[in-house]
């Protein structure tokens, strides 16, 4: 038996999807870290911190994103929680990757406990988990995958690079690869999670494309601040 348009999204969120990442796209030259990695010339200590940063950054966002899962539920949201829930599994796989990246970077353990992370670059977990507590889960949904395409087409680069330019094993290039993979999953759940908001009239496109502007401005400061490294 076919769908009801209640169990597969119809187009209604896939536009207004498509419309937030547009207007949302980085501009010009917003991130001067990946061009540097994608030709070979970023020095390898700004490798180093970007892994160490991230080391703070994917447990923030996983627990801001299991928060969202169980406010969603609560709320009755059931799309919203499920693709929240598994945005936290995808942290979780992201965090396991990391231990080889690190290793790759020439940073120990006791090295990456002891690093200090940098405020440029811990801003748009903060933020992240600013939305956890006090945004519509909704409106959050539309802001975080309006960025995320962003995101992946940045670690694509970087994980070509680091094969070509840095020498980095399969292995050390997984965390990236992950996050530049498709990942028809996570689509359709966020899809169906737009499309709930929306029929649940819970869903408010311009706070949610304010919020993800921050969102991207967050995002540029963290690229930005690792530039300074390079």
């Amino acid at each position: 038996m076919a769908p009801t348009p209640r169990e597969q999204p119809d187009g209604t969120a896939r536009a207004l999807l498509e419309g937030a990442t547009t207007e949302l796209a980085p501009k010009p030259h917003a991130n001067p870290l990946v061009p540097l990695v994608a030709d070979g010339r970023a020095d390898r200590r700004a490798l180093a911190a970007l892994a160490q940063e991230q080391c703070r950054v994917i447990p923030a966002d996983r627990r801001s994103f299991l928060h969202l899962a169980g406010r969603s539920g609560d709320a009755g949201l059931a799309a919203c929680a499920a693709f929240f829930g598994t945005l936290a599994e995808g942290e979780g796989v992201a965090l396991d990757r990391l231990g080889p990246l690190l290793t790759a970077c020439e940073v120990s353990a006791e090295r990456a406990a002891a690093y200090d992370p940098m405020a440029g670059c811990q801003a748009y977990p903060a933020y992240v988990a600013w939305l956890a507590l006090n945004a519509e889960p909704a409106d959050a949904v539309l802001a975080l995958t309006a960025n995320f395409a962003a995101w992946g087409g940045y670690c694509g680069t970087i994980a070509g690079a680091l094969r070509t330019h840095y020498g980095f094993s399969e292995e050390a290039c997984g965390f990236f690869d992950f996050f530049a993979e498709p990942a028809p999953d996570v689509d359709r759940a966020g899809l169906a999670a737009l499309q709930e908001g929306i029929d649940r009239q819970c869903l408010t496109p311009p706070t949610a494309l304010r919020q993800g502007r921050l969102l991207q401005d967050y995002e540029e400061m963290f690229w930005g601040t690792l530039a300074g490294l390079a």
